[in-house]
């Protein structure tokens, strides 16, 4: 299965910092078996959604990193928004409760979840740890709802 990793960095896209957090989350999912397309992109509403609806030609699963607190560059979730079919409010409302957890900070996340198409869509954080601890939430439901997305037979559903 393909995965797409979308890094929304006004620094990284610039070369003036290492993707460090698309380089976590890409490691994270070839080791659950994806292949992996990474793309990068400024903290810019209309380049987001366009590289979004572009993924969403390759991927069955796309997870961005960054551009989702509160500063007035951080506009990941509303270009989300902007190209998702149906929202998934668990997903990202369990990221979040996760992240509140381990610190105050978590607060500030208005990342978002969503469908577009068979495409699963999920905005974190924009730290290495903020990802591998948001994926760590997603895991454990991820093959059951891209198994979802793509009809297939599940212990809910059979076909």
């Amino acid at each position: 299965m393909r995965a797409a990793v979308l890094t929304v960095s006004d620094g990284v896209s610039a070369g003036e910092r290492e993707d460090l957090s698309g380089d976590e989350l890409e490691s994270l999912l070839r080791a659950e078996g994806h292949d992996v397309v990474r793309r990068v992109v400024p903290d810019e509403h209309e380049g987001i959604a366009a590289a979004l609806r572009e993924l969403s030609m390759e991927a069955s699963l796309i997870l961005t990193t960054g551009g989702t607190g509160v500063a007035p560059r951080d506009v990941t979730p509303e270009a989300t928004a902007s190209v998702v079919e149906r929202s998934a409010p668990g997903i990202a409302e369990a990221v979040r409760a996760d992240a509140i957890r381990r610190t105050p900070h978590g607060l500030l996340s208005r990342g978002m979840a969503g469908t577009l198409g068979q495409v699963l869509i999920v905005n974190l954080p924009g730290s290495p740890g903020g990802c591998r601890d948001g994926f760590a939430v997603l895991r454990p439901a991820l093959g059951h709802a891209l198994a979802l997305l793509s009809d297939e037979a599940t212990t809910h559903r059979q076909t």
